[in-house]
Protein backbone atom coordinates (compact mmCIF):
# COMPACT_ATOMS: atom_id res chain seq x y z
CA UNK A 1 0.00 0.00 0.00
CA UNK A 2 2.43 2.31 0.68
CA UNK A 3 4.60 1.80 -2.64
CA UNK A 4 1.09 2.35 -4.70
CA UNK A 5 0.74 5.44 -2.41
CA UNK A 6 4.50 6.56 -3.50
CA UNK A 7 3.66 5.87 -7.05
CA UNK A 8 0.94 7.90 -6.81
CA UNK A 9 3.01 11.12 -5.39
CA UNK A 10 5.56 10.27 -8.08
CA UNK A 11 3.19 10.50 -10.83
CA UNK A 12 1.67 13.50 -9.40
CA UNK A 13 4.82 15.17 -9.32
CA UNK A 14 6.18 14.16 -11.95
CA UNK A 15 2.78 15.54 -13.56
CA UNK A 16 2.83 18.87 -12.25
CA UNK A 17 7.22 19.13 -13.30
CA UNK A 18 6.28 18.00 -16.82
CA UNK A 19 2.95 20.29 -17.40
CA UNK A 20 5.72 23.10 -15.95
CA UNK A 21 8.03 22.13 -18.69
CA UNK A 22 5.49 22.78 -21.63
CA UNK A 23 3.82 25.23 -20.18
CA UNK A 24 6.82 27.38 -20.40
CA UNK A 25 6.63 28.96 -23.85
CA UNK A 26 2.74 29.84 -22.54
CA UNK A 27 4.73 31.62 -19.66
CA UNK A 28 6.91 33.79 -21.84
CA UNK A 29 4.26 34.98 -24.63
CA UNK A 30 1.56 35.77 -21.21
CA UNK A 31 4.18 37.61 -19.43
CA UNK A 32 6.35 39.15 -22.54
CA UNK A 33 9.21 38.24 -20.49
CA UNK A 34 13.39 36.89 -22.28
CA UNK A 35 13.95 33.65 -21.87
CA UNK A 36 16.32 34.63 -19.38
CA UNK A 37 13.51 35.05 -17.34
CA UNK A 38 12.33 32.18 -18.25
CA UNK A 39 15.32 30.50 -17.24
CA UNK A 40 14.87 31.64 -13.77
CA UNK A 41 11.29 30.89 -12.92
CA UNK A 42 12.29 27.22 -14.06
CA UNK A 43 15.71 27.22 -11.82
CA UNK A 44 13.23 28.25 -9.00
CA UNK A 45 12.10 24.60 -8.21
CA UNK A 46 15.80 23.22 -7.92
CA UNK A 47 16.11 26.59 -5.56
CA UNK A 48 13.58 25.38 -2.92
CA UNK A 49 14.46 21.92 -3.42
CA UNK A 50 18.16 22.82 -2.80
CA UNK A 51 17.25 24.37 0.46
CA UNK A 52 16.19 21.79 2.05
CA UNK A 53 17.21 18.55 0.59
CA UNK A 54 19.76 17.68 2.38
CA UNK A 55 18.78 17.89 6.04
CA UNK A 56 15.08 16.29 5.00
CA UNK A 57 17.18 13.17 3.32
CA UNK A 58 19.04 13.32 6.70
CA UNK A 59 16.69 14.38 9.77
CA UNK A 60 13.33 13.21 7.69
CA UNK A 61 14.62 9.19 8.58
CA UNK A 62 14.41 10.14 12.30
CA UNK A 63 10.90 11.13 12.09
CA UNK A 64 7.63 9.97 10.41
CA UNK A 65 8.61 9.67 6.86
CA UNK A 66 4.59 9.06 5.77
CA UNK A 67 3.72 12.06 7.25
CA UNK A 68 6.37 14.55 6.37
CA UNK A 69 6.02 13.21 2.60
CA UNK A 70 2.13 13.73 2.66
CA UNK A 71 3.16 16.89 4.06
CA UNK A 72 5.36 17.84 1.10
CA UNK A 73 2.57 17.10 -1.40
CA UNK A 74 0.08 19.30 0.44
CA UNK A 75 3.01 21.90 -0.04
CA UNK A 76 3.80 21.40 -3.90
CA UNK A 77 -0.74 21.66 -4.05
CA UNK A 78 0.05 25.38 -2.48
CA UNK A 79 2.73 25.92 -5.11
CA UNK A 80 0.56 24.73 -8.21
CA UNK A 81 -1.80 27.09 -6.97
CA UNK A 82 -0.18 30.18 -6.79
CA UNK A 83 1.52 29.50 -9.99
CA UNK A 84 -2.01 29.83 -11.55
CA UNK A 85 -2.72 33.39 -9.22
CA UNK A 86 -1.17 35.50 -12.15
CA UNK A 87 -4.11 34.87 -14.41
CA UNK A 88 -7.10 36.15 -11.96
CA UNK A 89 -5.09 38.56 -10.89
CA UNK A 90 -4.17 40.41 -14.59
CA UNK A 91 -6.20 41.75 -17.43
CA UNK A 92 -6.34 40.09 -20.87
CA UNK A 93 -3.80 38.81 -22.81
CA UNK A 94 -3.39 41.17 -26.01
CA UNK A 95 -1.37 39.89 -29.02
CA UNK A 96 0.32 42.02 -31.31
CA UNK A 97 -2.14 42.67 -34.86
CA UNK A 98 -2.41 45.14 -37.21
CA UNK A 99 -6.11 43.95 -37.25
CA UNK A 100 -8.79 45.19 -34.74
CA UNK A 101 -11.33 42.50 -33.51
CA UNK A 102 -14.02 45.04 -35.23
CA UNK A 103 -12.12 44.88 -38.72
CA UNK A 104 -14.57 44.03 -41.64
CA UNK A 105 -14.56 44.59 -45.81
CA UNK A 106 -14.75 48.67 -44.99
CA UNK A 107 -12.62 48.56 -42.62
CA UNK A 108 -9.04 48.09 -44.27
CA UNK A 109 -6.81 50.25 -42.62
CA UNK A 110 -4.42 47.33 -42.00
CA UNK A 111 -4.13 46.71 -46.06
CA UNK A 112 -2.27 48.60 -48.71
CA UNK A 113 -3.36 51.84 -49.16
CA UNK A 114 -1.37 54.41 -51.22
CA UNK A 115 -2.96 57.57 -50.16
CA UNK A 116 -2.72 56.92 -46.53
CA UNK A 117 -0.13 58.96 -44.52
CA UNK A 118 1.54 57.73 -42.15
CA UNK A 119 5.22 58.36 -40.31
CA UNK A 120 7.60 55.70 -39.89
CA UNK A 121 9.76 55.50 -37.15
CA UNK A 122 13.30 55.65 -37.93
CA UNK A 123 15.11 52.12 -36.93
CA UNK A 124 16.10 51.86 -33.48
CA UNK A 125 20.15 51.43 -32.39
CA UNK A 126 20.01 47.59 -31.96
CA UNK A 127 21.59 48.23 -28.68
CA UNK A 128 19.04 49.87 -27.50
CA UNK A 129 16.71 46.57 -28.32
CA UNK A 130 16.50 44.72 -25.41
CA UNK A 131 12.75 43.01 -24.92
CA UNK A 132 11.08 45.77 -22.11
CA UNK A 133 9.48 43.43 -19.22
CA UNK A 134 5.70 44.76 -19.50
CA UNK A 135 4.24 42.73 -16.25
CA UNK A 136 5.49 41.53 -13.05
CA UNK A 137 3.11 38.70 -12.28
CA UNK A 138 5.68 36.81 -13.30
CA UNK A 139 7.11 36.69 -9.55
CA UNK A 140 4.11 34.40 -8.72
CA UNK A 141 4.85 31.92 -10.84
CA UNK A 142 8.82 31.50 -9.92
CA UNK A 143 7.45 31.86 -6.30
CA UNK A 144 4.97 29.10 -6.57
CA UNK A 145 7.52 26.90 -8.34
CA UNK A 146 9.89 27.24 -5.77
CA UNK A 147 7.29 26.34 -3.00
CA UNK A 148 6.61 23.61 -5.35
CA UNK A 149 10.50 22.74 -5.27
CA UNK A 150 10.12 22.98 -0.89
CA UNK A 151 7.19 20.12 -1.11
CA UNK A 152 8.90 17.47 -3.71
CA UNK A 153 11.65 17.42 -1.01
CA UNK A 154 10.96 14.88 0.83
CA UNK A 155 8.84 12.58 -1.50
CA UNK A 156 12.26 10.47 -3.62
CA UNK A 157 14.36 10.59 -0.46
CA UNK A 158 12.54 9.94 2.09
CA UNK A 159 9.75 7.53 -0.04
CA UNK A 160 12.99 5.57 -1.38
CA UNK A 161 14.78 5.28 2.29
CA UNK A 162 11.23 4.09 3.57
CA UNK A 163 11.15 1.15 1.20
CA UNK A 164 14.54 0.38 1.42
CA UNK A 165 14.22 -0.19 5.14
CA UNK A 166 11.79 -2.38 5.01
CA UNK A 167 11.98 -4.15 1.63
CA UNK A 168 14.19 -7.90 0.94
CA UNK A 169 17.17 -5.87 -0.59
CA UNK A 170 16.59 -8.23 -3.61
CA UNK A 171 13.38 -6.62 -3.83
CA UNK A 172 13.93 -3.13 -3.15
CA UNK A 173 15.54 -2.47 -7.28
CA UNK A 174 11.74 -3.85 -8.67
CA UNK A 175 10.00 -1.96 -6.26
CA UNK A 176 12.20 1.64 -7.58
CA UNK A 177 11.72 0.68 -10.73
CA UNK A 178 8.04 0.34 -9.96
CA UNK A 179 8.44 4.08 -8.77
CA UNK A 180 9.87 4.97 -11.96
CA UNK A 181 7.42 3.90 -14.02
CA UNK A 182 5.22 6.03 -11.79
CA UNK A 183 7.45 8.77 -12.78
CA UNK A 184 6.83 7.96 -16.82
CA UNK A 185 3.09 7.98 -16.22
CA UNK A 186 2.74 11.45 -14.58
CA UNK A 187 4.75 12.74 -17.85
CA UNK A 188 2.43 11.29 -20.45
CA UNK A 189 -0.53 12.24 -18.69
CA UNK A 190 1.33 15.85 -18.11
CA UNK A 191 1.76 16.20 -21.59
CA UNK A 192 -1.75 15.48 -22.39
CA UNK A 193 -2.82 17.90 -20.00
CA UNK A 194 -0.57 20.06 -21.93
CA UNK A 195 -1.24 19.28 -25.34
CA UNK A 196 -5.31 19.88 -24.20
CA UNK A 197 -4.97 23.21 -22.27
CA UNK A 198 -2.57 24.64 -24.67
CA UNK A 199 -5.18 24.61 -27.86
CA UNK A 200 -7.34 26.50 -25.40
CA UNK A 201 -7.20 30.04 -25.86
CA UNK A 202 -5.76 31.73 -22.30
CA UNK A 203 -8.48 34.31 -21.84
CA UNK A 204 -11.47 31.41 -22.52
CA UNK A 205 -15.00 32.59 -21.82
CA UNK A 206 -13.67 36.17 -21.50
CA UNK A 207 -13.00 36.60 -25.46
CA UNK A 208 -15.06 36.17 -28.55
CA UNK A 209 -13.14 33.65 -30.11
CA UNK A 210 -14.53 33.61 -33.76
CA UNK A 211 -13.06 37.20 -34.00
CA UNK A 212 -9.74 36.05 -33.16
CA UNK A 213 -7.19 36.18 -35.73
CA UNK A 214 -4.92 33.47 -34.88
CA UNK A 215 -4.48 29.55 -33.95
CA UNK A 216 -2.66 27.64 -31.78
CA UNK A 217 0.30 27.16 -34.35
CA UNK A 218 1.05 30.72 -34.49
CA UNK A 219 3.57 32.05 -31.94
CA UNK A 220 1.66 35.38 -30.62
CA UNK A 221 -0.50 32.22 -29.15
CA UNK A 222 -1.07 31.52 -25.74
CA UNK A 223 -2.79 28.54 -24.31
CA UNK A 224 -4.69 27.78 -20.98
CA UNK A 225 -1.85 27.46 -19.25
CA UNK A 226 -3.68 28.64 -15.63
CA UNK A 227 -5.97 25.80 -16.11
CA UNK A 228 -3.35 22.74 -15.92
CA UNK A 229 -1.87 24.07 -12.55
CA UNK A 230 -5.38 24.38 -10.83
CA UNK A 231 -5.79 20.79 -11.78
CA UNK A 232 -2.35 19.61 -10.77
CA UNK A 233 -2.82 21.53 -7.35
CA UNK A 234 -6.11 19.49 -6.96
CA UNK A 235 -3.92 16.53 -7.65
CA UNK A 236 -1.56 16.56 -5.72
CA UNK A 237 -3.23 17.22 -2.40
CA UNK A 238 -5.69 14.39 -3.26
CA UNK A 239 -2.59 11.87 -3.38
CA UNK A 240 -1.45 13.36 -0.03
CA UNK A 241 -4.60 11.82 1.90
CA UNK A 242 -3.30 8.16 2.25
CA UNK A 243 0.08 9.13 4.02
CA UNK A 244 -1.35 10.66 6.88
CA UNK A 245 -2.49 7.00 7.62
CA UNK A 246 0.63 4.75 7.67
CA UNK A 247 2.52 4.23 10.50
CA UNK A 248 6.34 4.78 11.68
CA UNK A 249 7.87 1.91 10.96
CA UNK A 250 6.64 -1.48 9.57
CA UNK A 251 7.91 -5.30 9.57
CA UNK A 252 10.75 -6.41 7.74
CA UNK A 253 9.32 -7.57 4.61
CA UNK A 254 9.46 -11.60 4.75
CA UNK A 255 9.38 -11.71 8.38
CA UNK A 256 6.09 -10.60 9.24
CA UNK A 257 4.91 -13.91 10.60
CA UNK A 258 7.70 -14.65 12.44
CA UNK A 259 7.72 -13.84 15.89
CA UNK A 260 11.08 -14.19 16.78
CA UNK A 261 11.01 -11.07 13.95
CA UNK A 262 8.79 -9.55 16.21
CA UNK A 263 10.38 -9.40 19.24
CA UNK A 264 13.70 -8.42 17.39
CA UNK A 265 12.13 -5.26 15.89
CA UNK A 266 10.60 -4.12 19.03
CA UNK A 267 14.12 -4.07 20.79
CA UNK A 268 15.93 -2.61 17.63
CA UNK A 269 13.35 0.47 18.29
CA UNK A 270 13.84 0.54 22.17
CA UNK A 271 17.75 0.42 20.87
CA UNK A 272 17.11 3.32 18.63
CA UNK A 273 14.99 5.46 21.28
CA UNK A 274 17.72 5.24 23.49
CA UNK A 275 20.64 5.96 21.45
CA UNK A 276 18.89 8.77 20.42
CA UNK A 277 18.14 9.98 23.38
CA UNK A 278 22.03 9.64 24.76
CA UNK A 279 23.35 11.35 21.30
CA UNK A 280 20.51 13.66 20.55
CA UNK A 281 19.24 13.72 17.02
CA UNK A 282 21.45 16.61 15.84
CA UNK A 283 24.63 15.48 17.36
CA UNK A 284 25.57 12.91 14.64
CA UNK A 285 25.19 15.18 11.72
CA UNK A 286 28.18 16.83 11.44
CA UNK A 287 30.23 13.13 11.35
CA UNK A 288 27.70 12.38 8.83
CA UNK A 289 28.28 14.84 6.60
CA UNK A 290 31.94 14.54 7.49
CA UNK A 291 31.96 10.77 6.33
CA UNK A 292 30.12 11.70 3.56
CA UNK A 293 32.66 14.42 2.21
CA UNK A 294 35.13 12.10 2.86
CA UNK A 295 34.30 9.31 0.37
CA UNK A 296 36.03 9.24 -2.56
CA UNK A 297 33.58 7.50 -4.61
CA UNK A 298 30.61 9.22 -2.95
CA UNK A 299 31.50 12.54 -4.28
CA UNK A 300 32.69 11.32 -7.43
CA UNK A 301 29.24 10.44 -7.92
CA UNK A 302 27.52 13.65 -6.66
CA UNK A 303 29.97 15.50 -9.10
CA UNK A 304 29.23 13.22 -12.44
CA UNK A 305 25.73 13.14 -11.10
CA UNK A 306 25.60 17.32 -11.09
CA UNK A 307 27.39 17.34 -14.14
CA UNK A 308 25.34 14.91 -16.25
CA UNK A 309 21.92 16.10 -15.03
CA UNK A 310 22.86 19.53 -16.14
CA UNK A 311 22.33 18.95 -19.71
CA UNK A 312 19.50 16.52 -18.47
CA UNK A 313 18.15 19.59 -17.45
CA UNK A 314 18.37 21.69 -20.62
CA UNK A 315 17.05 19.09 -23.06
CA UNK A 316 13.53 18.41 -21.13
CA UNK A 317 13.56 21.84 -20.41
CA UNK A 318 13.70 23.87 -23.71
CA UNK A 319 13.13 20.70 -25.84
CA UNK A 320 9.48 22.04 -26.76
CA UNK A 321 10.26 25.20 -27.56
CA UNK A 322 12.99 23.90 -29.67
CA UNK A 323 11.45 21.71 -31.77
CA UNK A 324 8.70 24.51 -32.22
CA UNK A 325 10.87 26.70 -33.76
CA UNK A 326 13.15 24.11 -35.75
CA UNK A 327 10.28 22.53 -37.14
CA UNK A 328 7.65 24.85 -37.12
CA UNK A 329 4.57 22.98 -34.70
CA UNK A 330 2.75 24.76 -32.28
CA UNK A 331 2.99 23.64 -28.62
CA UNK A 332 0.05 21.20 -28.52
CA UNK A 333 1.31 19.34 -31.37
CA UNK A 334 5.05 19.01 -29.47
CA UNK A 335 4.15 17.72 -26.32
CA UNK A 336 1.95 15.58 -27.77
CA UNK A 337 4.57 13.54 -29.87
CA UNK A 338 7.08 13.86 -27.44
CA UNK A 339 4.81 11.92 -24.90
CA UNK A 340 3.99 9.65 -28.01
CA UNK A 341 7.48 8.55 -29.18
CA UNK A 342 9.88 9.05 -25.77
CA UNK A 343 7.34 7.62 -22.83
CA UNK A 344 6.88 4.50 -23.71
CA UNK A 345 10.49 3.59 -24.23
CA UNK A 346 11.09 5.61 -20.72
CA UNK A 347 8.37 2.66 -19.45
CA UNK A 348 10.36 -0.28 -20.59
CA UNK A 349 14.12 1.41 -20.10
CA UNK A 350 12.70 1.43 -16.32
CA UNK A 351 11.05 -1.94 -15.63
CA UNK A 352 13.26 -3.74 -17.69
CA UNK A 353 16.12 -2.55 -15.43
CA UNK A 354 14.64 -3.44 -12.57
CA UNK A 355 14.15 -7.03 -13.47
CA UNK A 356 17.35 -7.33 -14.99
CA UNK A 357 18.57 -6.18 -11.66
CA UNK A 358 16.40 -8.40 -9.87
CA UNK A 359 16.41 -11.82 -11.91
CA UNK A 360 20.87 -11.36 -12.11
CA UNK A 361 21.20 -10.15 -8.96
CA UNK A 362 23.24 -7.36 -9.99
CA UNK A 363 25.79 -6.45 -7.65
CA UNK A 364 26.44 -2.14 -6.98
CA UNK A 365 30.26 -2.97 -8.27
CA UNK A 366 28.56 -4.23 -11.86
CA UNK A 367 26.06 -1.89 -11.76
CA UNK A 368 28.62 0.65 -12.01
CA UNK A 369 30.05 -0.58 -14.89
CA UNK A 370 26.50 -1.14 -16.55
CA UNK A 371 25.71 2.60 -16.11
CA UNK A 372 28.68 3.99 -17.20
CA UNK A 373 28.99 1.94 -20.21
CA UNK A 374 25.19 2.10 -21.20
CA UNK A 375 25.13 5.57 -20.46
CA UNK A 376 28.08 6.55 -22.76
CA UNK A 377 26.36 5.23 -25.64
CA UNK A 378 23.14 6.94 -25.55
CA UNK A 379 25.65 10.49 -25.21
CA UNK A 380 27.19 9.10 -28.29
CA UNK A 381 23.82 8.17 -29.85
CA UNK A 382 23.04 12.12 -29.28
CA UNK A 383 25.51 13.45 -31.69
CA UNK A 384 23.19 12.39 -34.39
CA UNK A 385 21.03 15.23 -33.47
CA UNK A 386 23.03 17.51 -34.92
CA UNK A 387 22.37 15.98 -38.29
CA UNK A 388 18.30 16.65 -38.04
CA UNK A 389 17.66 20.05 -38.87
CA UNK A 390 15.44 22.36 -41.17
CA UNK A 391 15.93 25.53 -43.07
CA UNK A 392 14.94 28.89 -41.46
CA UNK A 393 11.14 29.36 -42.85
CA UNK A 394 11.50 31.61 -45.55
CA UNK A 395 10.06 35.19 -44.61
CA UNK A 396 9.90 37.68 -47.48
CA UNK A 397 12.46 40.74 -46.00
CA UNK A 398 13.85 39.09 -43.11
CA UNK A 399 15.21 35.40 -44.13
CA UNK A 400 14.42 35.95 -47.43
CA UNK A 401 13.79 38.51 -50.46
CA UNK A 402 10.57 39.33 -52.24
CA UNK A 403 11.19 37.17 -54.76
CA UNK A 404 11.95 33.92 -52.88
CA UNK A 405 16.00 33.38 -52.51
CA UNK A 406 17.36 32.77 -49.38
CA UNK A 407 19.44 35.94 -47.60
CA UNK A 408 21.15 36.25 -43.99
CA UNK A 409 18.44 37.52 -41.51
CA UNK A 410 17.48 40.85 -40.92
CA UNK A 411 18.48 43.61 -43.23
CA UNK A 412 16.13 47.06 -42.58
CA UNK A 413 16.65 48.06 -46.02
CA UNK A 414 15.36 45.18 -47.54
CA UNK A 415 11.62 44.84 -45.58
CA UNK A 416 10.37 47.04 -48.10
CA UNK A 417 10.23 46.69 -51.65
CA UNK A 418 8.97 48.20 -54.84
CA UNK A 419 5.54 46.30 -54.81
CA UNK A 420 4.76 47.83 -51.04
CA UNK A 421 7.00 51.20 -50.57
CA UNK A 422 3.80 53.12 -52.10
CA UNK A 423 1.47 50.94 -49.17
CA UNK A 424 3.08 53.01 -46.13
CA UNK A 425 2.96 49.91 -44.11
CA UNK A 426 4.32 49.61 -40.55
CA UNK A 427 7.26 47.82 -40.26
CA UNK A 428 7.92 46.74 -36.52
CA UNK A 429 4.71 45.01 -36.50
CA UNK A 430 4.35 41.15 -36.67
CA UNK A 431 1.34 39.67 -37.99
CA UNK A 432 1.88 37.81 -40.89
CA UNK A 433 0.78 36.11 -43.77
CA UNK A 434 1.13 33.07 -46.43
CA UNK A 435 0.77 33.67 -49.78
CA UNK A 436 0.51 31.15 -52.40
CA UNK A 437 3.58 30.60 -53.77
CA UNK A 438 4.41 29.38 -50.37
CA UNK A 439 6.33 32.67 -49.29
CA UNK A 440 5.93 33.98 -45.73
CA UNK A 441 4.92 37.95 -44.89
CA UNK A 442 5.62 40.26 -42.00
CA UNK A 443 1.85 41.34 -42.58
CA UNK A 444 -0.66 42.04 -45.52
CA UNK A 445 -0.04 44.94 -45.94
CA UNK A 446 3.73 44.66 -46.40
CA UNK A 447 2.86 41.70 -49.49
CA UNK A 448 0.96 44.38 -50.74
CA UNK A 449 -2.58 42.86 -50.17
CA UNK A 450 -5.63 45.92 -51.09
CA UNK A 451 -8.91 44.17 -50.62
CA UNK A 452 -9.78 41.34 -47.85
CA UNK A 453 -12.45 38.69 -47.29
CA UNK A 454 -14.31 37.28 -43.98
CA UNK A 455 -13.30 37.61 -40.61
CA UNK A 456 -11.01 36.18 -38.07
CA UNK A 457 -9.17 33.41 -38.90
CA UNK A 458 -11.13 32.93 -41.85
CA UNK A 459 -10.06 36.31 -43.59
CA UNK A 460 -8.63 36.14 -46.86
CA UNK A 461 -6.59 38.93 -48.85
CA UNK A 462 -6.79 39.38 -52.49
CA UNK A 463 -4.77 41.51 -54.67
CA UNK A 464 -1.48 41.21 -53.10
CA UNK A 465 1.28 42.91 -55.60
CA UNK A 466 4.20 41.06 -53.89
CA UNK A 467 3.08 37.73 -54.46
CA UNK A 468 4.39 36.81 -57.77
CA UNK A 469 2.17 33.66 -58.24
CA UNK A 470 0.43 32.11 -61.33
CA UNK A 471 -2.77 32.14 -59.40
CA UNK A 472 -4.73 34.82 -57.77
CA UNK A 473 -2.13 36.11 -55.35
CA UNK A 474 -3.54 35.98 -52.12
CA UNK A 475 -2.75 35.44 -48.87
CA UNK A 476 -4.15 33.70 -45.70
CA UNK A 477 -3.42 34.50 -41.89
CA UNK A 478 -0.52 32.49 -40.22
CA UNK A 479 2.82 31.83 -40.87
CA UNK A 480 3.48 29.00 -44.17
CA UNK A 481 4.18 25.34 -43.18
CA UNK A 482 7.62 24.18 -43.60
CA UNK A 483 6.53 21.38 -46.10
CA UNK A 484 6.85 17.42 -45.80
CA UNK A 485 10.38 17.07 -45.85
CA UNK A 486 11.03 19.24 -42.77
CA UNK A 487 8.22 16.47 -41.09
CA UNK A 488 9.77 13.98 -41.94
CA UNK A 489 12.64 14.87 -40.20
CA UNK A 490 10.86 15.44 -37.23
CA UNK A 491 9.71 11.83 -37.64
CA UNK A 492 13.79 10.92 -37.39
CA UNK A 493 14.48 13.17 -34.73
CA UNK A 494 11.31 11.82 -32.20
CA UNK A 495 12.23 7.88 -33.51
CA UNK A 496 16.20 8.26 -32.16
CA UNK A 497 14.56 10.65 -29.31
CA UNK A 498 12.92 7.03 -28.92
CA UNK A 499 16.05 4.80 -28.79
CA UNK A 500 18.01 7.43 -26.72
CA UNK A 501 15.03 7.24 -24.02
CA UNK A 502 15.09 3.90 -23.76
CA UNK A 503 18.90 3.30 -23.50
CA UNK A 504 19.34 6.05 -20.98
CA UNK A 505 16.33 4.47 -18.38
CA UNK A 506 17.96 1.29 -18.68
CA UNK A 507 21.09 2.74 -17.21
CA UNK A 508 19.52 5.52 -14.60
CA UNK A 509 18.57 2.62 -12.54
CA UNK A 510 21.67 0.75 -12.18
CA UNK A 511 23.40 4.15 -11.33
CA UNK A 512 20.26 4.94 -9.14
CA UNK A 513 21.23 1.80 -7.09
CA UNK A 514 24.48 2.63 -6.79
CA UNK A 515 23.59 6.07 -5.20
CA UNK A 516 21.20 4.66 -3.00
CA UNK A 517 23.79 2.30 -1.13
CA UNK A 518 25.21 5.56 0.72
CA UNK A 519 22.47 7.30 1.87
CA UNK A 520 20.23 9.78 -0.55
CA UNK A 521 21.74 13.53 -1.05
CA UNK A 522 19.83 15.44 -4.27
CA UNK A 523 22.38 17.53 -6.37
CA UNK A 524 21.74 18.82 -9.67
CA UNK A 525 23.25 21.22 -12.33
CA UNK A 526 26.40 21.19 -14.91
CA UNK A 527 27.96 19.90 -18.43
CA UNK A 528 26.80 16.34 -19.61
CA UNK A 529 29.77 14.93 -21.76
CA UNK A 530 32.74 15.88 -19.31
CA UNK A 531 30.47 13.96 -16.60
CA UNK A 532 32.38 10.60 -17.70
CA UNK A 533 35.67 11.85 -16.45
CA UNK A 534 34.68 11.66 -13.31
CA UNK A 535 32.94 8.65 -14.04
CA UNK A 536 36.26 6.78 -15.44
CA UNK A 537 37.64 7.26 -11.46
CA UNK A 538 34.49 5.45 -9.66
CA UNK A 539 35.58 2.28 -11.52
CA UNK A 540 39.66 2.92 -10.78
CA UNK A 541 38.92 3.26 -7.66
CA UNK A 542 36.08 0.51 -7.51
CA UNK A 543 38.53 -1.93 -8.66
CA UNK A 544 40.70 -1.09 -5.37
CA UNK A 545 37.57 -0.92 -3.09
CA UNK A 546 36.01 -4.03 -1.51
CA UNK A 547 32.18 -2.63 -0.60
CA UNK A 548 30.44 -4.31 1.87
CA UNK A 549 28.14 -7.34 1.34
CA UNK A 550 30.38 -8.29 -1.67
CA UNK A 551 32.83 -10.73 -2.28
CA UNK A 552 35.06 -10.19 -5.67
CA UNK A 553 34.40 -13.04 -7.76
CA UNK A 554 37.88 -12.93 -8.75
CA UNK A 555 39.35 -13.18 -5.64
CA UNK A 556 37.09 -16.10 -4.79
CA UNK A 557 37.85 -17.84 -8.00
CA UNK A 558 41.79 -17.83 -6.89
CA UNK A 559 41.29 -18.88 -3.69
CA UNK A 560 39.55 -22.40 -4.97
CA UNK A 561 42.68 -22.53 -7.35
CA UNK A 562 44.87 -22.15 -4.43
CA UNK A 563 42.63 -24.81 -1.89
CA UNK A 564 42.59 -27.51 -4.84
CA UNK A 565 46.19 -26.76 -5.53
CA UNK A 566 47.61 -27.23 -2.10
CA UNK A 567 44.98 -30.32 -1.75
CA UNK A 568 46.31 -31.89 -4.29
CA UNK A 569 49.83 -31.22 -3.17
CA UNK A 570 48.92 -32.56 -0.34
CA UNK A 571 47.54 -36.14 -0.82
CA UNK A 572 50.48 -36.91 -3.24
CA UNK A 573 52.77 -35.95 0.01
CA UNK A 574 50.57 -37.82 2.53
CA UNK A 575 48.70 -41.30 2.22
CA UNK A 576 45.15 -40.73 3.15
CA UNK A 577 42.24 -38.95 1.69
CA UNK A 578 41.55 -37.85 5.66
CA UNK A 579 44.68 -35.56 5.67
CA UNK A 580 43.05 -33.68 2.57
CA UNK A 581 39.96 -33.35 3.97
CA UNK A 582 41.88 -32.01 7.35
CA UNK A 583 43.85 -29.35 5.29
CA UNK A 584 40.68 -28.32 3.61
CA UNK A 585 38.81 -27.87 6.67
CA UNK A 586 41.56 -25.64 8.19
CA UNK A 587 41.98 -23.84 4.84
Amino acid sequence: MFLLATACAYISKSLSGTYMNSMLTQIERQFDIPTAIVGLINGSFEIGNLLLIIFVSYFGTKLHRPIMIGAGCVVMGLGCFIISLPHFLMGRYEYETTISPSSNMSSNSFLCLGNRSQTLLPTPDPAECMKEIKSSMWIYVMVGNLIRGIGETPIMPLGISYIEDFAKSENSPLYIGILKIGMTIGPLIGLLLSTFCANIYVDIGSVNTDEMTITPSDTRWVGAWWLGFLICAGVNVLVSIPFFFFPKTLAKEGLEDNEDATTSDKEEKQQEKAKEEKRGITKDFLPFMKSLLCNPIYMLFILSSVIHLNSVVIIVTFMPKYLEQQFGKSTAEIVFLIGCYTLPSFFAGYFTGGLIMRKFKITIKKAAYIAFCVSLTEHLLFFFFFMIACDNLPVAGLTASYEGIQQPLYEDHKVFADCNTRCSCLNKTWDPVCGDNGLSYMSACLAGCEKSVGTGINMVFHNCSCIQSSGSSSAVLGLCNKGPDCTVKLQYFLILSSIGSFIYSLAALHAYMVFLRRTYLGLSAALRASSYLPAIFILKLMRKVQLHGETDSLETERAEMTLTEKESEHMDVHRGPENGRELKTKL
